[in-house]
Formats: C-alpha cells, sequence, structure tokens
C-alpha cells in the first residue's frame, strides 16, 4: 500500500468512525443542553480517531466477524473515542497544562467555561460506559464483551491512563528519570492504545496469549508514540501540530526528548515500531487488513502532527 493510497483510506476509515461515534453521542436536548453541547464539541472537535480505528482493525486483522461489527464493535469504539476525548478535555484545564488550543479550535474549557469543561470530562466518561454497555451480545457472547468491559475500564482507570497522568501532574517542574518518565508513558498514552488492540482482539474471539500479544505490541507503539510526541513539541509549529508547542518546556516538564536528545528519542521510535511490527506479522491474515494495520501502526510513530 503506498503512501497516496494509504492515507486516502486512512481519510475514509476516519471518517467512517466519526459518522459511527456521532451516531451514539447524546442529543443536545433538555435542560442539561449545555453540557451535551460540550461533550459533542469535545468529541467532534476533529482528531485522528486511532484509538477507535485500532479496535475495528485489530478485530478485523485477527478474523472477527464482519456482520458482528455493527452490534458489538461500534459501541465499544465509540466509547473509546469518548474516553480518549474526556482526557484531552481534563488535560488541557488550567490546572493541568492550561492549553487554549486542541486540534486547531479552542479547547472545551475556554470555549464553554472551566466548570461546564470540567462536567464536559464527567459526563464523557460515565457516557462511555453507558455506551459500551450497547453492545447487543449473542448466546456465547456475554464473556467476551464483559472482558472487553474489564479492560476498558482498568485501562482508563487507576492502574492506567489516570494512574500515569497522576504521576505526570505531580511530578511538574521536577525532573524525572529515564524509569520513571517511562512508567509514565506507559499509563498515561499507552494503556488505551493497549486495551484499544486488547478489545479488538477479544471480541474477535482470540485467545489469551494473541491478546496479551496485541497488549504488548501496542505497548511498543505507545512508547514510540509518546516519544514522538515529544519530538514533535519541539519540532513542529502550531499551525502543523493544531495545538501549542513547546509546551513542556512551558509546564517544565521532563520528556524524553529533554533527557536523551532529539537523535536517539528518533532512534527508539524507530526500534520500537519495528519490534512491534514484527511481532505483529506473527499473527492475524495476510490480506488488505494486515496491510492497513501495519501502514497504521508506522503512520502513528511516523506522523508530523
Amino acid at each position: 500500500m503506498s503512501d497516496r493510497t494509504f492515507q486516502e483510506v486512512l481519510k475514509e476509515k476516519t471518517e467512517q468512525i466519526t459518522e459511527i461515534v456521532r451516531s451514539f453521542l447524546p442529543a443536545e436536548e433538555g435542560k442539561q443542553r449545555i453540557l451535551f453541547e460540550a461533550m459533542n464539541y469535545s468529541v467532534l472537535a476533529g482528531g485522528k480517531r486511532i484509538r477507535p480505528l485500532l479496535i475495528l482493525e485489530t478485530y478485523r486483522y485477527l478474523g472477527g466477524d464482519p456482520e458482528r461489527e455493527k452490534d458489538i464493535v461500534y459501541p465499544f469504539l465509540s466509547a473509546m473515542e469518548m474516553i480518549h476525548s474526556y482526557s484531552l478535555v481534563h488535560d488541557d484545564l488550567p490546572a493541568m497544562d492550561n492549553d487554549m488550543y486542541r486540534r486547531g479550535k479552542m479547547t472545551t474549557h475556554v470555549a464553554y467555561g472551566h466548570a461546564v469543561g470540567i462536567l464536559a470530562g464527567d459526563g464523557l466518561l460515565n457516557y462511555a460506559f453507558e455506551t459500551a454497555l450497547k453492545a447487543k451480545m449473542l448466546p456465547g457472547e456475554q464473556e467476551n464483551v464483559l472482558r472487553a468491559l474489564r479492560v476498558l475500564a482498568d485501562k482508563a482507570g487507576a492502574y492506567g491512563m489516570v494512574g500515569g497522568q497522576t504521576v505526570d501532574v505531580i511530578g511538574t517542574g521536577k525532573s524525572f528519570t529515564g524509569e520513571e518518565l517511562l512508567f509514565i508513558y506507559k499509563l498515561k498514552t499507552g494503556a488505551l492504545l493497549e486495551a484499544s488492540m486488547m478489545i479488538g482482539a477479544i471480541l474477535a474471539g482470540a485467545d489469551e496469549e494473541t491478546v496479551r500479544a496485541m497488549e504488548e505490541i501496542a505497548a511498543d507503539v505507545g512508547m514510540a508514540f509518546q516519544i514522538q510526541d515529544d519530538i514533535l513539541d519541539v519540532t513542529s509549529t502550531v499551525a502543523e501540530l493544531g495545538k501549542a508547542v513547546f509546551s513542556d518546556e512551558k509546564n517544565k516538564k521532563t520528556t524524553y526528548a529533554s533527557l536523551f536528545g532529539i537523535e536517539e528519542s528518533s532512534a527508539t521510535v524507530e526500534k520500537l515500531t519495528a519490534r512491534a511490527l514484527a511481532r505483529l506479522s506473527e499473527y492475524g491474515s495476510n490480506g488488505q487488513e494486515s496491510v492497513f494495520l501495519k501502514e497504521l501502526l508506522m503512520y502513528l510513530v511516523h506522523r508530523t502532527k
């Protein structure tokens, strides 16, 4: 698959994911309408839809039933995007990164006020699980759906993304060791990517060994993704990135790039990506799904924004 062809397919798939997620969002009505507006604004403000894409493409890669996608996969991929969006809403708050722009638009708390921004994040987190629970199970699928829900909860919570974010926040202005930094990256960034590939595998009916392998592949990709994000923070522009650059420096945060430099950081990205792709090749099909998923993982860590 050429870069041009991949970009065309990615654009099409991203638009499809956006429409799927949109179909699960709440109607903007009722006395709490402003909350629903802020929630939807946060989710629909743009983005690469990488995590829901990983759920869907892993499901397909591992032989999931295409006729069951709509019933069991769509609710989970929508829930994942809601959780990711809520994390960004809270990450942008003045008490955290204090960013005014995200994806080229005003951040939610800037557009709707701090209080509604916080509540929009809270609403998205809870609504995500309401959405995942809309999965329509056939007899025999209950166990896999429950396993997927458990992964979603674990990876999004205190032992996953929120835990990593906490260690990151309390360390603002302090110096991290390389070991501490990798711990933060694994939880803050890697956890939801791991959950995405694991959920795709679980819903496809994969065995435990395969699910663990997807978790490890996503862990490498997540680490490479975050290191690449560090690199972009000091090499990109606001126009290219769609958000503030030098935000890590502004907030006095230790990053992989600040510890090891751009050259070594780039080499680590390449090493982690190669290992993930080699491991992925041991599983799944050899068809178009295989080509696209591999291209998607490479895109994640070779992106310019």
